[in-house]
């Protein structure tokens, strides 16, 4: 192990740790040996400053994207400097070094490779003090970090603390210094983590995502981004849940389990955002788990997308799903497996080749995987996940559309040991053994962009950003917090009941808000990300802003809409802001954006579709409406408007209804406890049982009662009180 320490000279050296000692070092005072000298326009900060001052400007606060280096030397008497370098993405623009820690009587090199933890912390707390006052002071953004690996060392816990509390991405860079005696100033090796963080960002200043060698997702840019860490993730679950996980964890560990998922796309639809955060969550477990995406296709990404919709039952009822498509999915598929991951040492290769102990397919646009990963290694466990709703009653009809979609698709997957489904039993045709079947809703994570908490500063920035993009797009923008805002963040996309908004809008409007002024009427702000696999998007924006044009003209000037780029703290930031959240999809498989808004104490009306009514306890922390129904979206929206006090209730209630099972560590709970059954040969039969209740029951961990639970005994009803009368 190398530490770098600092000579007489104040420049860097890497050199063994020389000696041991439990000595620990006592701190006095902090200094400074070089201060940031960046100057700005006075008149201008002034101007920036009085945007913070009214509301009337939340929205302006334009902020100039920076990238910071840190490094770190520990000097001779026990002192730890600190280098800080601002990089604008072009070159660098500032620097500052300054000083943690003096020793009192004498130093001794510390035990191990670790400073002690109050030095640790006055280091963590120096580097967040400094980047926070830095970059209030100066206006600026900043979207990444790059750490040495020894400071990284010194203080492991400082990048995930540059993520929560300061919105900054952290990228942990080793030195590429090639000759360990080449002698560089602290503020010199700042500068070079800075510049190659820089390296990691697209244009949009948003990190890029990388798919590497066999077309596996290389998460948080292979791992060189550390967001999160274990200590983070126990505290977002009960203890009972931390528990029956880490039984799980350690036998997988112990056993060195690989993991194979596959699915279509790496970036834009939930699915991604779900293997992003598992992997990552297992990252930090110690648990062996990759990711696979193909080479994209836009020709065959159409075709799954109307395959996508013919399940959900929103399809032209001209669309089929012919000979010729089928033939070219197949091929696409073949060639992936070929190329990628069927030869020795790819994921489908036999186990005996070095290939993955279990394979996962997700969603229905690879199924030839299953049949694949049988022939490579036929007793390898391989799962099929299914995360949309498929119309069951379609597909038990001979000759439509949906059947002939899911024969073609059961054909496939009826192979796979496992069938998950989300937890609605019209989502599983009838033909699927139940033996198989096991229910499992999807999820979120608390830690990622979309659902950490943001400053008000980093909250301003990211609406100026939307409502910058609007400007550039020629859109309406968002009046916050002018005015309250209504907000569905969902994909443009014909299952997500965008005209249903529109129309419940335009009922609040022209029932209840008739001769209210412009300032207490809400806006209605549509808004979600796109998917490179969603060729839908761009038509389904085109049809809500003609009905805006025409039907709904009248409250055109109060709707923002808009297709959000890749950052998620755009969402997040919406989302948080929002009086009311709506989901009014009319078929959705879960649809987890209703927990996400709960999870922030946003009240949600939302239908009765999928799996959307086991996230919503109706009366409580929002309400459910059947679908189409708009007087009573508009009602309940006007109730929440108008009535503080009954808003006040249910914003408290939504925040505590929410369950493990819909966050990252949930999830990971009910694929450990797959994947190591399965993989030590147990004959798992699910019988259309949640898979958290099989595994909290395999990891003896039973539920506490009161313990937040999505209801076991509810599917999509048509009553939704008689619904929650069963649930309470």
């Amino acid at each position: 192990m190398h530490v770098v320490f600092l000579n007489s000279t104040n420049r860097i050296c890497d050199t063994e740790i020389l000696a041991k000692s439990s000595k620990m070092v006592e701190l006095q005072h902090c200094g400074t040996l070089h201060d940031w000298s960046v100057e700005h326009s006075e008149k201008h900060l002034e101007r920036l400053q009085s945007s913070e001052s009214g509301s009337k400007d939340y929205g302006a606060h334009n902020l100039t994207c920076l990238w910071i280096g840190l490094a770190s030397a520990v000097q001779a008497n026990g002192q730890v400097q600190i280098g800080f370098a601002a990089h604008d993405g072009t070159y660098s623009i500032d620097f500052a070094v300054k000083t943690v820690g003096e020793l009192q009587d004498g130093y001794s090199y510390p035990d191990g490779d670790h400073l002690s933890d109050n030095l640790a912390q006055e280091i963590e707390n120096k580097c967040i003090d400094e980047l926070r006052d830095f970059k209030q002071k100066h206006y600026y953004k900043i979207v990444g970090a790059g750490i040495s690996t020894s400071l990284s060392v010194l203080c492991p816990r400082l990048p995930s603390l540059l993520w929560s509390e300061l919105d900054i991405v952290p990228f942990v860079l080793e030195r590429t210094t090639k000759s360990l005696n080449v002698m560089e100033t602290i503020d010199e090796h700042a500068d070079a983590v800075a510049r190659r963080c820089v390296g990691f960002f697209g244009p949009t200043c948003q990190p890029r995502i990388q798919v590497g060698y066999r077309g596996e997702v290389e998460v948080d840019a292979s791992y060189k981004a550390h967001l999160t860490t274990k200590e983070q993730y126990e505290k977002t679950v009960s203890s009972n849940t931390w528990r029956a996980a880490m039984h799980f964890a350690s036998s997988l560990q112990q056993r060195n389990v690989k993991i194979a998922f596959f699915s279509a796309t790496p970036q834009g639809g939930g699915v991604a955002l779900m293997r992003h955060a598992l992997v990552r969550f297992f990252r930090s477990i110690g648990v062996n788990c990759k990711w696979y995406v193909p080479k994209p296709s836009p020709e065959i990404f159409r075709i799954t997308k109307t395959n996508h919709n013919i399940l959900q039952g929103v399809a032209d009822p001209d669309e089929r799903f012919t000979e010729a498509q089928q033939r070219l999915i197949r091929e696409w598929i073949e060639a992936n497996s070929i190329q990628k991951w069927s030869p020795a040492g790819g994921p489908l290769s036999a186990r005996a080749d070095g290939g993955a102990d279990i394979v996962i397919v997700d969603d229905p646009q690879m199924p030839d995987l299953v049949p694949i990963a049988k022939h490579m290694d036929p007793s390898r466990p391989v799962i099929f996940r299914s995360h949309i709703q498929i119309r069951s009653d379609l597909a038990d009809q001979p000759g439509t559309p949906t059947s002939e979609v899911w024969q073609w698709l059961w054909d496939r997957v009826k192979h796979a040991d496992i069938f998950i489904s989300h937890p609605v039993r019209q989502f599983v045709p009838n033909g699927v053994d139940f033996q198989k079947v096991g229910w499992l809703p999807a999820t979120t994570d608390w830690l990622d962009g979309l659902n950490k908490p943001l400053s008000e500063f980093d909250a301003r920035h990211y609406i100026h950003e939307f409502n910058a993009a609007s400007f550039r797009q020629h859109m309406r923008l968002l009046d916050y917090p002018n005015r309250n805002y209504i907000v569905q963040i969902a994909r443009f996309d014909p299952s997500k009941g965008i005209p249903d908004v529109l129309a419940s809008y335009a009922v609040l409007r022209r029932t209840y808000f008739k001769d209210v002024c412009t300032r207490d009427i809400p806006q209605l702000v549509l808004a979600g990300h796109s998917s490179v696999d969603d060729p839908d998007g761009s038509r389904i924006f085109d049809q809500t802003l003609q009905l805006l044009e025409t039907k709904y003209a009248d409250i055109a000037d109060d709707v923002v809409l808009q297709r959000v780029g890749p950052a998620d703290q755009i969402l997040n930031a919406l989302l948080s802001h929002a009086k009311v959240a709506l989901q009014l999809s009319t078929r959705e498989g879960f649809e987890v954006k209703v927990s996400e808004a709960l999870h922030k104490g946003i009240p949600v009306i939302a239908t009765n579709a999928g799996g959307i009514p086991l996230q919503v306890q109706h009366g409580k922390g929002g309400y459910i409406v059947e679908v189409g129904d708009h007087n009573a979206v508009a009602k309940y929206l006007n109730d929440l408007l108008t009535d503080a006090d009954l808003y006040a209730r249910m914003s408290r209630l939504a925040a505590e209804s929410v369950s493990d099972e819909v966050g990252t560590v949930g999830n990971a709970l009910a694929w450990m406890y797959l994947a190591d059954s399965l993989t030590k040969g147990d004959d798992v039969k699910p019988g259309g049982a949640w898979i958290n209740d099989l595994a909290r029951k395999q990891a003896g961990v039973p539920y506490d009662k009161g313990e937040n639970r999505l209801p076991r005994n509810l599917e999509t009803l048509a009553l939704t009180e008689k619904a929650y009368a069963v649930y309470n």
